[in-house]
């Protein structure tokens, strides 16, 4: 399933688009997450692979990590659970670079695209050396999705807006992961800025914890990433079936959002 074609035949329906994160090894029933979240109404789900290292994720991102690594979670064991899922939505890894080097870009994507996965995304793969990852990711038919932060320059906007495979993924403020009260000043701006350029599907994450934070980011951009906010509760236990009611909260604000701008 192709991730840009989906999000733009759902984005041009007339839905707000709607992707969800679990980290990938957090606990044994980790791949029911996604199931609970696709039937919530997700349009994608996220999955992120472990590292020891992740840089742009805040504290709740690394504790998932921290548990999955301690489960003995690994890129290669999380993708062979991934291909024996046959989920109906897209999937979208996200790791760091560390791990793409490791096995080679060619090699990673390859794997990605045999475990059933449609996107990718690597936030510390710097756009001026991401050449040799995005002839990879287009030979094994893996969407490259790029990141924009705030402190991106126009004519740098422009040019990650048009690398970008499945969605241009806005980062809503300069800093880490991780949940807040209320979203940044800067996504408004962010989003618009990139949605100026461009006609790719545009998602805002970083910050976004609540169906609230959802309907506001979408009034400038397509839809929303949700990552912290799921995580923090699946840390304190909470089950696929208990998340699956904060995703369907977020479902519904989201399609109330969209009828009523129409």
């Amino acid at each position: 399933m192709n991730l840009e074609t989906h999000l733009r035949a759902r984005r041009d329906a007339g839905h707000k688009l709607l992707v969800p994160y679990v980290t990938g090894g957090l606990s044994s029933r980790w791949p029911d997450y996604i199931t609970a979240f696709e039937a919530a109404g997700a349009d994608a789900v996220e999955i992120g692979l472990p590292f020891s290292d992740p840089m742009l994720d805040g504290a709740t991102i690394q504790e998932a990590s921290d548990r999955a690594l301690a489960r003995g979670a690994t890129a290669r064991g999380i993708l062979e659970e991934l291909a024996r899922l046959r989920a109906n939505v897209p999937l979208v890894a996200m790791t760091y670079l560390n791990l793409v080097v490791q096995e080679g870009p060619d090699a990673f994507c390859a794997a990605l695209r045999e475990a059933g996965v449609a996107g990718l995304v690597v936030p510390d793969a710097p756009l001026e050396e991401a050449a040799g990852l995005e002839a990879a990711s287009v030979r094994n038919g893996i969407d490259l999705v790029l990141l924009a932060a705030p402190s991106s320059s126009p004519n740098r906007l422009a040019e990650i807006a048009d690398r970008s495979r499945g969605f241009v993924y806005a980062v809503s403020l300069m800093g880490t992961t991780g949940e807040r009260t209320d979203l940044a000043e800067s996504a408004a701006k962010l989003s618009l800025a990139i949605k100026a350029v461009t006609d790719r599907p545009t998602l805002l994450g970083f910050g976004v914890s609540t169906p609230a934070h959802a309907v506001e980011a979408a009034r400038w951009a397509d839809g929303v990433v949700i990552a912290s906010a799921l995580m923090c509760r699946a840390l304190d236990g909470v089950p696929p079936e208990g998340l699956a009611p904060d995703v369907a909260a977020v479902r519904r604000a989201l399609d109330d959002t969209a009828r009523s701008c129409h």
